[in-house]
């Protein structure tokens, strides 16, 4: 089956796609470091550089295409940002949108942050870009999947607008839940590279860690705010909380290398629980040299890219193409679903969920 990769970025989606079995024919993305690391790694796929409308026409020529997919800017949506729809890039959904009415796709697959699909500060947009899906042809639904829930050690949550074309097998619930699986610990992913600073984990974040002066307390240690930055802190035997495009410096997530490679017990435990007790914020500076920031290999593991995986780039733009982008695995779950409904048009599960057009689905 043939594939066009859109708003590609290091190319994170394209992995998973590519391990379904999709040929990405063609991509599309803007920014120039991630381009390079996109040609770097998928030499086989045209990728046309720039801004994707100078290019809608030009995709609109490629015939006989499967799935169109990608991820358009989320900066505009995101609760972590303005929430800004008048921000340029809330308007590229309706670019994905154009080269979907345009190249007629059996099928495609939209990914955002959870909010473009769930706020009412964002209905009026969804209801507009929905009801151009639907005039276009497609059965168009919204899923809202956690990366966690397939077997990824990161909790992330994103919404993926899916439509079918001329099809009688509905992708519902019941399509996703073959592919469930509890994640690894980021202590079984990540402590094979070894320390951070040697042969194999080398690209470390040299952000300073201090502690904040007025903590922001939560029941878990590894919530509120401990720390100076968003970097939050992880728990080596759990799971990552949402790896942002903002690492590189003081949102960069923090680890404690006596608690991962020495089983000692995590210091940010017990600073937590002696705040809980009503002690009093140690002085900034007083971290210990045990902990630091989370590596651009330790990134891009919890996110499944390959170890092989090349990035380009200063490392600031290298940990924004790794926040960026898709889970590779989950990216490959969405491609298996809709490689499966492609390749069996006429096979219907029979499943309560079973849904028409434009119904929304939470899947937690």
């Amino acid at each position: 089956m043939k594939a066009i990769s859109l708003f590609s970025g290091a190319g994170g989606m394209d992995v998973g796609f590519k391990q379904a079995g999709f040929t990405v024919i063609a991509a599309n993305e803007i920014d120039t470091h991630a381009c390079q690391t996109f040609r770097a790694n998928h030499i086989e796929t045209t990728l046309y550089e720039g801004d994707i409308a100078n290019y809608t026409n030009e995709l609109a020529h490629l015939t006989d295409i499967d799935v169109v997919f990608g991820g358009p800017p989320c900066q505009g949506f995101s609760v972590a940002g303005k929430m800004d729809i008048t921000d340029p890039r809330s308007q590229l959904i309706f670019s994905f949108a154009d080269v979907v009415e345009k190249v007629r796709p059996r099928a495609f697959v939209m990914e955002n942050v959870k909010a473009l699909g769930h706020l009412e500060k964002f209905a009026l947009l969804r209801k507009q870009l929905i009801a151009r899906f639907i005039k276009a042809g497609y059965t168009t639904i919204l899923i809202t999947l956690n990366a966690k829930d397939f077997g990824i050690p990161q909790s992330r949550e994103r919404v993926f607008f899916i439509g079918l074309r001329q099809t009688t097998n509905p992708i519902t619930v019941a399509s996703f839940q073959k592919y469930y699986k509890t994640p690894p610990t980021l202590r079984e992913v990540i402590s094979p590279l070894g320390k951070a600073g040697t042969l194999n984990n080398r690209k470390t974040c040299k952000a300073k860690i201090t502690l904040a002066t007025k903590p922001v307390l939560r029941q878990s240690p590894y919530a509120g705010m401990l720390f100076n930055g968003q970097g939050r802190p992880l728990n080596p035997d759990g799971w990552a909380s949402t790896l942002p495009a903002s690492m590189g410096g003081n949102r960069t997530p923090i680890i404690d290398e006596a608690h991962l490679f020495h089983d000692a017990k995590p210091w940010v435990e017990e600073y937590h629980q002696h705040l809980m007790k009503g002690g009093k914020p140690y002085s900034s500076d007083a971290a210990p040299h045990s902990l630091r920031r989370l590596t651009v290999d330790e990134a891009a593991l919890l996110q499944g890219f390959p170890l092989n995986y090349q990035f380009c780039g200063p490392q600031s733009k290298v940990f924004s193409q790794i926040g960026n982008a898709v889970p590779c695995k989950l990216a490959y779950v969405i491609a298996d679903v809709v490689c499966q409904t492609l390749a069996y048009p006429d096979f219907s599960q029979n499943d309560e969920h079973s849904i028409g057009q434009n119904m929304e689905l939470q899947f937690a």
